[in-house]
């Protein structure tokens, strides 16, 4: 798991932005696995520079989403359907037939998700998943004690995370779904890199358990610790409760160039 701690949250989104450009030159048709939220927004306002200058290639790519609300109709301003057409789809100039996702107004929510995770396989799989977490160290919506093994499924929101999501429902909780299909843990892994993004002091405690305390259900996150490929882009507040930030700086400052993100 390697950590790369930056000064803010753009020159995160800039980071990330230029490792998506530099895997589209590698492989055109590459699945990015994206996610929503006010963290990654950074990273897609690089990437759209990246493209607009003519720096990055989207023609050929493929997205898919991490998760999305059960009940909420496709054309709902905030299912995340509609949002990543707003904020990745229509921005990034990709074809509106690259974008996968799970049907959460399906009236067989669990062959939904079954479906889901076969279309994700079928599509080669996901070449870098793109993550946020929340403050109590979940991944996508697999909240605290989620099985690690957990495949795409139907998951019941905590209230902290109703209540976090609120601001995009006029600050209404009840208008918030109560359930969500997510890609599991054990969906998520199957990417072959994953790239963790948290900024803030409100994500130090969860980061510091995700990446340093011990693989544990109770912290989601933690899991990343068993795959290969983990990239850990943190803003200095994200990266306070680290102790070995020090090497973490460290070790990034003396990476081999060859190496990318």
């Amino acid at each position: 798991m390697e950590v790369v701690i930056v000064p803010d949250a753009e020159a995160g989104g800039e980071l990330v932005a230029r490792g998506i450009a530099d895997l589209l030159r590698r492989k055109p048709r590459a699945l990015l696995g994206v996610a929503t939220g006010s963290t990654p927004l950074p990273v897609y306002e690089a990437l759209a520079t990246l493209v607009r200058a003519g720096l990055a290639d989207m023609s050929q790519a493929r997205i898919a989403q991490l998760d999305e609300y059960v009940g909420l109709p496709s054309g709902h301003p905030e299912s995340y359907r509609s949002v990543l057409l707003r904020e990745v789809v229509g921005p990034l100039g990709l074809r509106p037939d690259a974008f996968m996702g799970p049907d959460g107004t399906s009236p067989d929510l669990p062959a939904a998700c079954a479906a889901y995770d076969t279309a994700l396989a079928d599509a080669g799989g996901v070449d870098l998943q793109l993550l946020g977490i929340g403050t109590d160290g979940h991944i996508g919506f697999n909240e605290p004690c989620s099985s690690l093994a957990s495949r795409t499924r139907v998951k019941t929101l905590t209230h902290q995370t109703r209540a976090d999501n609120a601001r995009f429902f006029d600050g209404d909780i009840g208008q918030v779904p109560q359930h969500v299909i997510t890609q599991g843990i054990g969906t998520i892994l199957e990417a072959r890199h994953l790239v963790l993004l948290a900024t803030g002091k409100g994500k130090a405690e969860a980061i510091a358990s995700a990446v340093e305390g011990p693989v544990a259900a109770v912290c989601p996150a933690s899991a990343l610790q068993m795959h290969p490929h983990v990239t850990v882009v943190v803003d200095e507040p994200a990266a306070s409760g680290l102790r070995l930030a020090g090497y973490f700086r460290h070790a990034y400052a003396n990476k081999p160039a060859w190496q990318g993100l």
